[in-house]
């Protein structure tokens, strides 16, 4: 049988990171029979070359190919692909490594899914961050509703009949994005796309003598033609609209916009005005309003320079970003501006939606955690609105909501986003209690008008796990006790509140027994769980049986005080009517009143039989019956 994965390897002056490129291959564990390596020496003077040969000598699996310099990736790879005979490909970058089970994990994928391509989760190292961060692991993804597009890059699984069916070969003679149209033009017409993100597959290095392609000094002005080239190639495989406008912002992003910033400032005047006149034609051909709503303000001003022709207001924007010199974010209402020096400058007459960053203000948050304080929940946290700017005035709060209802808790904040939040069981109802029923928080932040929220997730790391326990809560004078359950809802663990026991009952853990004294007496005794019970709150037993009243019992009481867990008390079954009876806990206090079922040790509910009583007048009748019987017969 022959190879499952061709790994292809181009090699330029990488030297000092072979051995670790090539021990990542060595170790996969799909095995070496079932991996080809075909090394591709792009014309090095560095010794790469001798060591590749020495290496493929001890690794019968390994072909080098030397070949003179071509001046980037595209024409090593397109040497790698004709001498492939693997069922995949695998392009990996000879600076970069894969993890231990990187390709047996991307085969399996692809195989139980039948994937024309695979996406690994990519780890950024040495200051280089991953393109993407893939989070979840996917087995049939869209290119227009997923953040696969926005990784063109090569390294990736790649089924060769895909390849071969579209002619799909990398650009030659070009140091960065030779990659682009082979990917993008292999995802577009791939049948199915999956992703591998439960595994650290690839790893991305980022060389700490800059010698990175992506960091090269490069034709601006020849990569923007080449670049317009990939936009009509977009153009030709997806129909005007929404889908082509999400791709198309990517490119805009990533090929075109991007390019406007140290590169830009880094040429004299005429560069500049080569790079702006060699952009302007793609943003005015390709730049709907759609995909300018969709940029962040930085890049939505520079092609509004671009399209007007406005190279000094052009220069002014990468400067102020280039220099980090933008202060706090421009707060009216509940819209927010990117405060760039020409905003509202009358000379400069840039419409403000233009500035507009309100949609790409996000709410980063956290809870650590969060615990009762008698009838308080407090919590504790972080919330903070990022893309305002340093120095940007914030508050948060918690969102407590429920069918017809909203009421909203301040925090107290500190600039750094820390927050500690009360909700007061018996106030937090715009200063009166909550009433029954399930609540749902959310985390709130505010810089003036301007608000985000998101659920309250459960505290990271937390020990929370197990199921919620209710608590008794005393809401004040006039509304009294109730019982509160915090728990964290399925599939997502939001946290949310349950006022009056209304999804977990108070007390799921009561359990009883029926005891006979040494003299026939019969007692029944039960405890239970209930955080809060205050101590001087009287605990009754409760006997109750179908169409029948309930029947409290008389005896020893027990309660317990706040911060303890127990309730506890045991009866006689004196005065109490024959028949079955089933046992309850009854808890009263301040027009609190809850019967909490009581089970036996088997798990079911616990059941009291009592039998009939005998007059005392009839038992000395017959015990004097008896006494003259025997001794008649004695």
């Amino acid at each position: 049988m022959g190879p499952r994965v061709s790994v292809i390897v181009p090699v330029h002056n990488t030297e000092r990171y072979l051995q670790r490129c090539f021990d990542s291959v060595a170790a996969q564990t799909l095995g070496q029979d079932r991996i080809e390596v075909i090394a591709v020496d792009d014309g090095s003077d560095d010794g790469s070359g001798a060591w590749l040969d020495a290496w493929a000598e001890n690794h019968p699996n390994v072909t080098v190919v030397h070949q003179p310099a071509s001046g980037g990736a595209g024409r090593p790879r397109n040497v790698g692909i004709e001498r492939a005979t693997g069922e995949y490909l695998f392009f990996l970058d000879s600076d970069d490594y894969l993890g231990t089970e990187a390709l047996e994990r991307l085969v399996a994928m692809a195989e139980e899914q039948g994937s024309d391509v695979v996406y690994g989760r990519i780890v950024g190292i040495g200051g280089r961050p991953a393109p993407v961060d893939l989070r979840l692991n996917s087995p049939d993804v869209s290119i227009f509703d997923s953040p696969v597009y926005w990784t063109l890059a090569a390294y990736k699984l790649w089924r060769r009949t895909l390849i071969e069916k579209h002619g799909l070969r990398f650009t030659e003679g070009y140091l960065i994005n030779e990659d682009i149209p082979f990917a993008a033009h292999g995802v577009l017409h791939a049948e199915k796309i999956s992703v591998v993100a439960d595994h650290d597959c690839y790893f991305l290095e980022g060389r700490d003598d800059g010698s990175n392609a992506s960091r090269q000094d490069v034709d601006w002005v020849r990569q923007l033609a080449y670049v317009s080239g990939i936009l009509d190639m977009v153009a030709a495989h997806v129909p005007e609209g929404p889908d082509r406008d999400k791709l198309m912002e990517r490119h805009f992003h990533g090929e075109v916009l991007s390019m406007f910033g140290a590169p830009y400032l880094a040429r004299d005047e005429e560069g500049r005005r080569a790079m702006a006149g060699a952009a302007a034609p793609l943003v005015e051909k390709w730049m709907t309003e759609r995909i300018a709503r969709a940029l962040p303000p930085r890049l939505r001003l520079r092609a509004h320079c671009l399209r007007t022709g406005d190279l000094a207001q052009l220069t002014a924007a990468v400067e102020a970003d280039t220099a980090r010199e933008l202060g706090p974010a421009v707060i009216e209402g509940a819209r927010a501006y990117a405060a760039y020096p020409a905003f509202r400058d009358p000379a400069a007459g840039i419409p403000d939606e233009v500035f507009d960053l309100t949609s790409r203000i996000t709410l980063r948050h956290r809870l650590t955690d969060h615990h009762w304080d008698g009838p308080v929940l407090r919590l504790t946290g972080t919330a903070r609105l990022e893309g305002l700017g340093a120095g940007t005035e914030q508050g948060a709060g918690i969102l407590l909501r429920r069918q017809g209802y909203t009421y909203w808790v301040p925090a107290e904040t500190d600039e750094d986003g820390h927050y500690t939040a009360a909700i007061d069981v018996g106030h937090a109802a715009d200063g009166g209690p909550l009433p029954d029923g399930i609540w749902t928080m959310r985390i709130t932040a505010a810089a003036g008008e301007l608000v985000k929220d998101a659920w309250l997730p459960r505290p990271e790391g937390s020990a929370y796990d197990g199921p919620p326990e209710p608590r008794i809560v005393d809401r004040g004078r006039a509304a009294g006790p109730t019982a509160v359950t915090v728990f964290h809802s399925d599939p997502h663990r939001h946290v949310n509140l349950d006022v009056g026991a209304t999804r977990y009952p108070l007390g799921r853990d009561a359990l009883g027994a029926v005891r006979v004294g040494p003299l026939g007496r019969t007692t029944v005794e039960a405890s239970a769980t209930v955080p809060g019970w205050p101590a001087d709150a009287p605990v009754h037993l409760v006997l109750t049986a179908p169409g029948r009243a309930p029947f409290v019992t008389q005896g020893s009481d027990s309660g317990s005080g706040f911060g303890e867990d127990k309730v506890s008390a045991a009866a006689g079954l004196r005065g109490v009517p024959a028949g079955i009876w089933e046992l309850a806990l009854r808890l009263e206090h301040r027009g609190f009143l809850r019967d909490l079922p009581v089970r036996g040790a088997d798990g079911e509910r616990l059941r009291v039989t009592v039998r009939p009583s005998v007059p005392r007048r009839l038992v000395r009748k017959a015990r004097s019956t008896l006494d003259r019987a025997r001794r008649t017969v004695g």
